[in-house]
């Protein structure tokens, strides 16, 4: 009998996703029926700045063999600002006085970092042609040579985003996805975006370099559903630099075992229970992870469908764009 109630159960589990996603997928296409992202295109810089992908992958290569996290952190910081407003630069604006930006959001106050890189970078961009080339574009090009760098897969950067005239703290709030989160809430998220199931599993896959604090792990390795692995000593470790109640700031590699090379070892983490967020193993974990189970399993066994299936998600995420359009920021700290 309880057999029977289990399976009863988990049919009606089924059939509410299904009608919840529906709804969502069809909430995502209103919203995002006003970013039209036909104008982006791959020469847009061809006359007017022939040399800014150059300018911005020599900047990169110099600053991740300086700090090999300065490329995780640009890729996490492209990605914040996609999910808020759109890819518009948004995330970059300081506050001020009578302006109010997304850098103290909880989800950015204490995990993004790198923009002084992004200074550098738009400072040599300036020098080579002033006013041309948007700080929303220079982070999208900047992401992709992050992943380039550290062993991971090229694609072609559709370009002619505009930087925004506005931020929306309570959007980076609540639309940016966090690492407690359920796999509903997440897939959720991505699909308010207009991404789907697939884009997000393959995105997260950004996880295979990159750190998190401990207080984005805390409640996996402390909580109901506790991190697992074959090697217990990986949990004791985690542990030790985590305790219950102190050393908030204490960061570790989202994936322990190639943690600088952008690889598809993240999903083979996941499969054997050792993903650092609760968000992560979710995907393989969650008992409603049907579609995403399959995905992980994929992306562990072939790295190469792994890297196209993210280099096309990663287009995808990046011609999310700011249907209110904007500038070319001199400065990506402040508007003009």
């Amino acid at each position: 009998m309880a057999g029977s109630s289990l399976s009863f159960n988990l049919s009606n589990l089924r059939c509410n996703l299904a009608v919840l996603f529906c709804f969502i997928c069809s909430c995502g296409v209103v919203m995002f029926s006003e970013a039209d992202a036909n104008y982006l295109t791959l020469d847009y810089y061809a006359k007017t700045c022939p040399k800014a992908s150059e300018i911005i992958h020599s900047q990169m290569e110099s600053a991740v063999s300086s700090d090999p996290r300065v490329g995780p952190r640009l890729l996490r910081m492209h990605f914040h600002d996609c999910f808020v407003q759109g890819c518009d630069g948004s995330v970059l604006l300081d506050d001020t006085e009578t302006f109010k930006g997304e850098k103290t959001a909880g989800p950015n106050i204490n995990s993004l970092h790198g923009f002084d890189v992004v200074d550098k970078i738009k400072s040599h961009l300036e020098s080579e042609c002033p006013g041309v080339v948007s700080c929303a574009d220079l982070l999208a090009l900047a992401a992709k040579d992050a992943v380039i760098l550290a062993g991971g897969p090229y694609w072609d950067v559709p370009l002619g985003r505009k930087d925004s005239r506005s931020a929306s703290l309570e959007k980076a709030n609540t639309d940016i996805p966090l690492p407690n989160q359920g796999l509903i809430t997440l897939i959720s998220k991505f699909l308010a975006k207009g991404l789907s199931t697939t884009d997000m599993v393959a995105l997260s896959g950004s996880h295979t370099i990159g750190v998190a604090r401990c207080t984005s792990f805390r409640d996996r390795i402390y909580g109901d559903y506790q991190y697992t692995s074959k090697d217990g000593g990986e949990l004791l470790r985690l542990k030790k630099m985590c305790p219950e109640k102190k050393n908030d700031e204490n960061t570790t590699n989202l994936d322990h075992t190639t943690p600088t090379l952008f690889d598809n070892a993240y999903y083979g983490n996941l499969v054997k229970g050792e993903g650092l967020l609760n968000s992560d193993q979710e995907l393989y974990s969650s008992i409603i992870g049907f579609q995403t189970v399959k995905l992980v399993k994929k992306y562990a066994e072939d790295s190469l469908i792994f890297f196209k299936h993210y280099s096309d998600s990663m287009v995808r995420m990046g011609n999310i764009t700011n249907p209110h359009g904007g500038e070319v920021r001199n400065n990506c700290r402040v508007m003009n």
